[in-house]
């Protein structure tokens, strides 16, 4: 098989939590005061612009099997005329990609109409949750590899004591392969309050998720093709992801790791963990060709603290930092 036609039978999918990406307005409905130009972060349109095209870097260089810099991924855009085009190098644009903490339409068509991302030609699907902060879930997708025939919102059931959260969002399509694929992109509620306290929150969307599988396998088919993934603010050994293992779901991000130090998405106090995941039906795990944490160079900074490397998050604290996300993206590949 030549190198070519290799190349077009691979699908890169790629899950990045990308840290608040808001704009600069405010929604008198949602609590997004601290990210406008007098709020506590000081979010100026100058800062907002900025991070549009770091979130575009950091989606580009889930496209090469390795990027030595930050400049390689920003001069990748000049050359996308088509799907594909790489210079004779061994890259290409990700085919779909499942983002978390984006606030709204507007930041989602700046992030593939005006920023780095703008020649790529993606498309989106996205919520428009009850979450008290406004931030929701979005699915970008090249339209060269996946044609959308369906997509629309889940609302999740609250229980007793949990705040209105994140809707989570579901589509259908048809690949370059002829294939239906099946996508479900989740963000579960956060540990706020601690883990035992908030558990019940995060099973009572991974109820809604599983109602999800439930029902494409039992109104399509149970060899549907299924990708679930996100941030679940749970760890591979969570009640959370066991309960969605047992829908016939393999969690193929389990144990990815990165190239340059990273030994997950996430890192608090000097340890590493994976909040995001990447689930597929079993059809699609048998396909998969590789999973790994994207800890580029550029996306990742020296931990002074604790040694080692972390993410280079957008802010610490209150103080800005000038970086990308505080979780670096998973990204997997299959050949079909």
């Amino acid at each position: 098989m030549s190198l070519s036609i290799l190349l077009i039978s691979l699908f890169t999918f790629v899950e990045l939590n990308c840290e608040n990406l808001f704009d600069c307005q405010h929604d008198s409905l949602k609590n997004d005061i601290e990210f406008l130009p007098d709020g506590a972060y000081h979010w100026t349109r100058t800062r907002y612009w900025q991070k549009l095209d770091r979130i575009g870097q950091t989606i580009l260089s889930c496209g090469e099997q390795q990027v030595a810099n930050q400049q390689s991924a920003k001069s990748q855009v000049a050359k996308l005329k088509v799907r594909g085009a790489n210079n004779g190098k061994s890259w290409q644009l990700p085919d779909m990609v499942a983002l978390c903490e984006v606030e709204n339409d507007s930041v989602l068509r700046d992030l593939t109409r005006r920023s780095l991302l703008r020649n790529a030609g993606y498309e989106y699907v996205m919520t428009d949750s009850p979450d008290e902060r406004g931030i929701d879930v979005a699915l970008m997708y090249s339209p060269y590899s996946f044609r959308l025939i369906e997509s629309h919102s889940v609302r999740v059931n609250p229980v007793k004591g949990m705040r209105p959260t994140r809707d989570i969002l579901y589509a259908s399509g048809v690949t370059a392969s002829g294939d239906t694929l099946h996508v479900i992109v989740a963000h579960l509620p956060s540990r706020r309050g601690g883990e035992k306290y908030s558990r019940p929150f995060r099973m009572a969307a991974a109820r809604q998720v599983a109602a999800v599988i439930d029902s494409i396998y039992n109104n399509v088919s149970v060899e549907a093709k299924i990708i679930v993934a996100g941030d679940f603010n749970d760890y591979s050994n969570s009640e959370s992801l066991q309960l969605l293992r047992s829908k016939r779901m393999v969690e193929v991000s389990q144990g990815a790791k990165g190239r340059n130090g990273a030994e997950g998405t996430y890192r608090y106090q000097g340890q590493w963990g994976s909040l995001d995941h990447i689930l597929t039906s079993r059809n699609l795990a048998d396909s998969l060709t590789e999973c790994f944490v994207n800890d580029a160079e550029f996306l990742i900074e020296h931990d002074e603290k604790y040694g080692g490397v972390k993410p280079h998050r957008n802010y610490i604290g209150p103080r800005y930092n000038n970086g990308f996300s505080d979780h670096l993206p998973l990204v997997a590949r299959f050949g079909w």
